[in-house]
């Protein structure tokens, strides 16, 4: 939904010329931007917001997980994002098929990214590839399956 104001958004406008294919979407609610990356963005993309000196979105404050079941793409990763500098937030948003619920990690862009994408996969299984460390970060190791996920059963495995 592409509106006068997203069109006036500063930030939307340089993603656009930096690389027109990295803004998949573009949504506004409550004042709030969401741009909607595709997957095989989604690293380049971080890179460009967070060294990018006119934008500088250096602080990850969190990522989350939207389980979508039964619809596809079945997952939703958001990225929320901070220019500290700007005073400014964004949130990113990349969507995932639930066949496949993966996505590069961001932990070279931003650190915090670590514990995470850790916490991610843990609870609803989504894998980062090239993560450093991805294990499991609240649930004990011999835990089975993913508990945040739609499809898991409400009473655990028997």
């Amino acid at each position: 939904m592409e509106s006068q104001e997203i069109g006036k958004n500063p930030v939307v406008q340089k993603l656009k010329d930096w690389d027109a294919k990295a803004v998949a979407e573009v949504i506004e609610f409550r004042g709030e931007t969401t741009v909607v990356v595709p997957q095989s963005h989604l690293l380049r993309t971080a890179e460009y917001l967070a060294t990018e000196p006119t934008l500088r979105f250096t602080f990850l404050s969190d990522i989350t997980t939207v389980d979508r079941f039964p619809i596809e793409p079945r997952f939703e990763l958001n990225y929320e994002l901070l220019s500290l500098e700007r005073q400014q937030r964004l949130r990113l948003r990349v969507r995932l098929p639930g066949s496949e619920a993966s996505a590069p990690s961001v932990t070279s862009v931003w650190p915090t990214a670590n514990w995470h994408e850790r916490e991610n996969f843990d609870l609803f299984g989504v894998r980062f590839t090239g993560h450093p460390d991805l294990t499991r970060i609240l649930l004990p190791d011999e835990w089975e399956g993913h508990p945040l996920r739609k499809d898991y059963p409400v009473e655990g495995f028997r």
